[in-house]
């Protein structure tokens, strides 16, 4: 199983809602399926050019390594050589910062949703609770 079209759409819907009911900045979204390929992205007004970039960066890390965004950060402090060599094997598309979470289902990584323009946290926050909200399980790291 992977990501479809519909689900993915209806994540974005209900990060964009997440984030207005909790008065986050605009966000860009961007839902992954479990190879890594774009499904479905939002970058909403006021939000700069790169932030799509960013989005699947963070969810393509995720993906690739098989760990929350999140995750990778902490690796990263611990073991910056590592993530540096990750991050050049895949040409520099890896943000290895909260706001990149899994989506599973039945323990398999469907999927992931990377998230950007407000703080990494609330970014993460606003992730797994649309996944969750979607009926699967997220893994932010």
């Amino acid at each position: 199983m992977t990501i479809t079209l519909t689900q993915a759409q209806n994540i974005i819907q209900d990060c964009l809602d997440w984030r207005k009911a909790h008065d986050l900045k605009p966000l860009t979204v961007a839902v992954l399926d479990s190879a890594g390929s774009l499904v479905a992205l939002a970058r909403e007004d006021g939000t700069s050019t790169l932030r799509p970039d960013i989005a699947q960066g963070k969810a393509r890390g995720a993906v690739a390594m098989g760990l929350g965004s999140r995750a990778l950060y902490e690796r990263a402090k611990l073991e910056p050589f590592f993530i540096q060599a990750m991050n050049t094997l895949s040409k520099g598309s890896l943000v290895p910062v909260a706001g990149g979470v899994l989506i599973k289902h039945d323990d398999t990584i469907i999927g992931a949703v990377g998230i950007t323009g407000d703080n990494s946290d609330n970014d993460e926050a606003c992730a797994i609770a649309a996944i969750e909200q979607a009926g699967f399980v997220a893994d932010g790291g």
